[in-house]
């Protein structure tokens, strides 16, 4: 028996959950049976295009998901459930956010790909704002009083019609991932970039083997690669997908894996694929030991903007310490690129137990002009803060090896890269000193 059909014969009492992705055209009155415990409910994937006006009837509900379906407004009913925090419409055709559909607890909102011009003042009234995607709309600007938004911490501007970066964001205390590709910029930082000399990889010389993992953006796989009159290498290649993901285009993905060029910290691109035969995009990379592991996982409903760590990753101080210098490094080298990684996390590091680490996943990454003026600084000094929030979850979780003094370096190191004052913040080359 389906979900849909256990649901309407009174099987789901109780539940805490409910996922119904059946080919719906009206909301079910029968969810109002689960009104005293439903926390979580998700409809994406139907063909929804409105809500009952007495969704608050939810008491508990906290997490609604109605991606994939085809609602031209955000549902004014939203605003009345006193518990809702986390809203995801993705991929709708949205064109309306009425300042009634935001709940007073909004905490994380998700309305990547949609036909967005523009948010309400609203959106600056919800203190506890700390995740905001919006890639793939038709934003020109985004509400003034989004300045009071002091514990928002990630947003995504990505592929959308700006002309030139808010200033309201650039100056938010709390934010530390930025993504802002494929807009149209009038100082466009990735137009200046000089010719690339990535080799062209030709897809008959590779030799696809298992899957090695999965984003948003793209498809990774174990290959050889058997160039003309060499021996085959095991290599990486990573197959992009053509579709706008929370972060933006995976296309501005590879250009920045491409622009970041050679640095230890880094996984070495190889190649672009050509040749594929259904003109898919890629890059050959250098195989990755598989002694190396995630730092982090990704963070979960209740954490929102910050990562999951395992119970029992614990470093030395040296291991740790050799972790935040290679980060530090590898970030420092992107920013010299004129590349702001976007997405400087946890989950985003792969690293052995002796501390040897490699950042990866550009999937956020932006240019930025290779100049001192206070733009280019701010988006530096963002990124700086999503390092500070790194340096203290390592601390935490430091163990042996370590002083009160150096403890106590690495906390003032901490602070001050996670500070209010954006352009008070160090940046990597200060930090490098710091760390030595």
């Amino acid at each position: 028996m389906d979900t849909l059909a256990k649901l309407r014969a009174g099987q789901l009492a109780g539940h805490t959950r409910l996922d119904l992705s059946c080919g719906l055209t009206e909301f079910p009155q029968e969810i109002f049976q689960l009104a005293d415990t439903l926390e979580v409910l998700n409809l994406s994937g139907n063909a929804l295009n409105r809500l009952p006006d007495d969704l608050h009837r939810l008491t508990r509900l906290r997490i609604l998901f109605c991606s994939d379906n085809q609602f031209t407004e955000l549902p004014a009913c939203l605003g009345q459930c006193a518990q809702l925090s986390m809203i995801g419409f993705k991929a709708n055709q949205i064109k309306s956010v009425p300042g009634a559909a935001l709940p007073p607890l909004l905490r994380w909102l998700i309305l990547t790909d949609n036909r967005i011009e523009y948010l309400p003042e609203e959106l600056g009234q919800r203190p506890l704002l700390q995740k905001l995607m919006l890639a793939g709309n038709r934003l020109r600007t985004v509400p003034a009083s989004l300045a009071n938004c002091e514990r928002l911490e990630l947003i995504r501007l990505a592929a959308n019609r700006f002309t030139e970066l808010p200033e309201t964001v650039l100056a938010l205390p709390g934010l530390s991932w930025l993504a802002y590709a494929g807009n149209p910029l009038r100082d466009d930082a990735s137009a200046h970039l000089e010719a690339d000399n990535t080799p062209n990889i030709e897809w008959s010389h590779l030799e696809l083997g298992q899957k090695l993992g999965e984003g948003a953006s793209g498809i990774i796989y174990q290959a050889q690669w058997g160039a003309p009159g060499k021996a085959a290498q095991s290599v990486a290649v990573k197959l992009y997908k053509g579709s706008i993901t929370s972060d933006g285009s995976p296309l501005n993905e590879m250009n920045a894996c491409i622009a970041a060029g050679q640095h230890p910290n880094l996984i070495k691109v190889l190649g672009r694929v050509t040749g594929h035969p259904d003109h898919t995009a890629g890059l050959v990379m250098e195989l990755i030991d598989p002694s190396f592991m995630n730092l982090a996982a990704l963070p979960s409903f209740d954490t929102c903007s910050r990562d999951v760590y395992a119970p029992t990753t614990r470093f030395t101080y040296a291991s740790a310490l050799r972790i935040a210098r290679g980060i530090a490094s590898a970030a420092g080298h992107l920013h010299a690129q004129g590349i702001c990684h976007g997405d400087l996390y946890g989950h985003n590091i792969l690293y052995s137990h002796d501390g040897n680490c490699l950042l990866g996943d550009f999937g956020a990454a932006c240019f930025h002009a290779l100049d001192d003026s206070p733009q280019t600084r701010a988006l530096q000094r963002i990124e700086v803060r999503a390092f500070g929030i790194l340096l203290g979850e390592l601390l935490e979780r430091i163990d042996s090896g370590m002083s009160h003094q150096q403890r106590a370096q690495w906390e003032d190191l901490q602070q001050r890269c996670t500070q209010p004052d954006v352009l008070a913040r160090p940046d990597f080359t200060a930090i490098d000193k710091a760390l030595a």
